[in-house]
């Protein structure tokens, strides 16, 4: 008798899919690093670079929104690890844009909600890009 191990990719990101995903962390990171320059030195120029890296991490993660809607929406399993992932995108987003206008006030006026709001986008981005990218298997699975 012979096994037949059937080897699937469910789940599996778009390559591009994966690269905007992936483009999120390092400038979601780069915002909240400036952020903590900007809290340690008072320089307003700390602030303008947070500001540039959030609007670039918001597109790319407005991407990958559309990329993970799109890869739901052709998936016949609607519920667990791709609702979680389109979830924590969602939410990586709508704070990204809430520290987006945070960090458009003066710039005396943005701390500490703006380093507050940097830390905990960078947390989701982190748990998003996780989950995106722990959906993907190999096959093997009955």
């Amino acid at each position: 008798m012979t096994a037949t191990v059937v080897r699937t990719y469910p789940g599996a990101l778009h390559p591009l899919h994966a690269v905007l995903l992936a483009g999120t962390i390092p400038l979601f990171l780069g915002a909240l690093l400036s952020d903590i320059a900007y809290a340690s030195s008072y320089q307003i120029q700390w602030s303008n670079f947070a500001s540039w890296l959030i609007a670039g991490a918001l597109v790319f993660c407005g991407l990958a929104v559309l990329c993970a809607i799109a890869g739901l929406a052709r998936t016949e399993r609607r519920h667990g690890r791709p609702l979680l992932y389109l979830v924590l995108l969602v939410a990586t987003w709508i704070l990204g844009f809430i520290n987006a206008l945070v960090h458009a006030k003066d710039a005396w006026a943005i701390m500490p909600a703006a380093l507050i709001l940097s830390v905990i986008v960078m947390v989701l981005a982190c748990a998003a890009t996780w989950v995106g990218f722990c959906s993907v298997h190999v096959g093997g699975r009955e």
